[in-house]
């Protein structure tokens, strides 16, 4: 036998040997596929967001935003405190609300121009139940920090139950208290309170503050949604 058929001989049966150490393909673990996070059912309401245009819209009309986070695999500078945020897979930001009290903040030196941008949207889904909801939005300025004298309520998408997604809106010209303490001020930050306790889990999709159509446009609009989801 020549040297060369002896050499094509070894390599043949070495080959052989590694192919029997591999796992048949059956017997191969099997790869999870990644997580992806979908937002659950939404409730309707007239103010929604517009994925094609990646813009809120009230009545099918864009809303011009002064900011707008869409969490695309990025925290984007919200923190939560008494929780964990983390980006979710594939966008959006995930909530888990650990401690007493936890809130969501933005980023601080927003810069906001509060008297032409006066509507806070955030479109969420509750993802897992909790203590009772909260839903009070604080913000910061040069003048004042977090304070009880200065916040809002929701107008519409108030207390979302589990895998619904809803967009909380809030009209800051109209604060529950502080007056026209928004519309004569630069806004620095804005905090968002979910629930009051620990337990419950949400994700963000995205939240914009928006130029405000106006109280009868946003009555409308809140009308408009009571009216759909009864039907």
């Amino acid at each position: 036998m020549s040297v060369d058929l002896l050499r094509v001989g070894v390599i043949s049966l070495l080959l052989t040997l590694a192919a029997c150490d591999e796992p048949a393909p059956w017997a191969r673990a099997a790869v999870q596929p990644a997580l992806t996070q979908v937002p659950g059912a939404p409730r309707p309401q007239s103010i929604a967001w517009n994925e094609a245009k990646g813009a809120f819209e009230i009545a099918g009309v864009p809303l011009k935003a002064g900011r707008l986070w869409t969490f695309d695999g990025s925290t984007e500078g919200f923190v939560v405190t008494g929780g964990a945020a983390l980006p979710g897979a594939p966008v959006g930001l995930e909530i888990s609300n650990d401690g007493a009290d936890p809130v969501l903040r933005s980023p601080m030196g927003l810069a906001l121009d509060g008297g032409r941008y006066s509507l806070v949207l955030v479109r969420m889904t509750r993802t897992r139940a909790g203590a009772a909801w909260d839903g009070a939005i604080f913000y910061r300025t040069a003048a004042h920090g977090e304070s009880g004298d200065f916040q809002a309520r929701p107008i519409d998408g108030d207390d979302p139950a589990v895998n619904e997604t809803v967009v909380v809106v809030y009209d800051m010209a109209r604060l529950k208290k502080g007056g026209d303490d928004w519309k004569t001020s630069l806004i620095d930050q804005i905090r968002l309170d979910t629930d009051n306790q620990p337990g419950g889990g949400f994700v963000v999709h995205q939240i914009a503050v928006t130029e405000n159509p106006g109280p009868e446009a946003l009555m409308t609009a809140a009308l408009s949604s009571t009216a759909i989801a009864a039907r």
